[in-house]
């Protein structure tokens, strides 16, 4: 059995969503239809994590026939770190870390400080990854998979 940190289908979401919007940023809006299409997400649900993420500041929305997503300041600007506490709140494994009241065995507990480590490490990699790091990741990727090889 393999291990595996649990991230929420809405933070996958939004941040590929967010990935889309930071390669056609600055040119483009980017309708929740044709993100949803090419992200394979539901409109609907696609629209709350929007509507989450315009919430917390990180996107605006553009009315009209011609309307949609764009990101509300540069991708360089955009850290990962934003994005998750838009959609997950803290990044801690487990309450206690947060919140003392949360275990009244904290002060004892032989785990807590791997739990403090754990939640470090993982706001370390999402503070420093921004959204223009993913749009030219997502760039490097579609590249690679339009190559085609003669023999």
């Amino acid at each position: 059995m393999g291990l595996a940190m649990h991230v929420s289908t809405r933070m996958r979401y939004g941040t590929r969503a967010l990935a889309e919007l930071a390669a056609a940023y600055p040119d483009r809006v980017v309708s929740v239809h044709e993100l949803g299409k090419s992200q394979r997400i539901s409109p609907k649900y696609l629209e709350s994590i929007m509507c989450a993420l315009r919430t917390a500041g990180l996107v605006e929305s553009v009315r009209g026939s011609h309307g949609g997503y764009v990101l509300a300041s540069c991708p360089s600007s955009i850290r990962l770190s934003d994005v998750y506490a838009a959609l997950e709140g803290s990044a801690a494994p487990v309450a206690c870390v947060d919140q003392a009241e949360a275990c009244d065995f904290r002060d004892r507990c032989p785990t807590h400080e791997t739990w403090k480590q754990v939640k470090a490490a993982v706001v370390e990699v999402l503070e420093r990854t921004t959204l223009e790091d993913l749009a030219d990741r997502q760039r490097r990727k579609a590249q690679v998979a339009t190559r085609t090889y003669h023999i």
